[in-house]
């Protein structure tokens, strides 16, 4: 279980593992790259900002875990703080000119996380308050080419060959500050008869 920083924890944690485990054998090859957590924006502005050659990680999704859905509070322990099991959607992209580079480190990506799909305590955020024993399962994403143009589409620039991964069962139910009492006003509803002449 985490807090509500574990959604940004995730994304950097890939892009951090992928970064500390990027070979020097491509390097000396000549294919350097970065990989880095990006927001919606910067790919829409792609044009504007300095991607090339890299791997962006982009959480274009979050949905609620489907298998692990949880009532939002408990009847009888209003004091308890909800859980939510979320499931983080991604795209990892190239960004770049040359095909060697973009096919060549995307198949090093793929090879890599089907390697090591699990992230752990040594790579998830402390700022996020994992327990010791938390992990999050990286599994691939099979979008068909629809999905894929339709994100596409609504950033802005032109296609760019990515691959889609899920990270699975992101626990958060660390508590929060605790909300004021609600302050509640009631009405009644009365008949109203307007005077003569109003």
């Amino acid at each position: 279980m985490a807090n509500y920083r574990a959604v940004f924890s995730v994304g950097k944690a890939i892009a951090d593992y992928l970064t500390q485990t990027y070979p020097a054998e491509l390097k000396n090859a000549g294919l350097t790259c970065d990989f880095r957590s990006v927001a919606s924006a910067e790919i829409a502005t792609e044009d504007t900002t300095n991607l090339d050659k890299m791997v962006s990680v982009f959480l274009h999704r979050i949905t609620r875990n489907e298998q692990l859905r949880s009532p939002t509070r408990l009847a009888n322990r209003p004091d308890q703080q909800p859980t939510l099991f979320l499931d983080l959607h991604y795209l990892l992209t190239y960004w770049g000119t040359s095909a060697e580079a973009e096919q060549t480190i995307l198949a090093w990506v793929m090879q890599q996380l089907e390697t090591n799909p699990v992230l752990d305590s040594a790579i998830l955020s402390r700022a996020a308050e994992w327990d010791a024993n938390e992990t999050v399962q990286l599994i691939p994403a099979n979008l068909t080419l629809e999905d894929v143009l339709r994100i596409w589409d609504a950033l802005g620039p032109k296609y760019r060959l990515s691959v889609a991964y899920l990270a699975r069962f992101v626990r958060i139910d660390r508590p929060i500050t605790a909300a004021g009492p609600v302050v509640a006003t009631r009405f009644q509803l009365q008949s109203f008869t307007p005077e003569p002449g109003a």
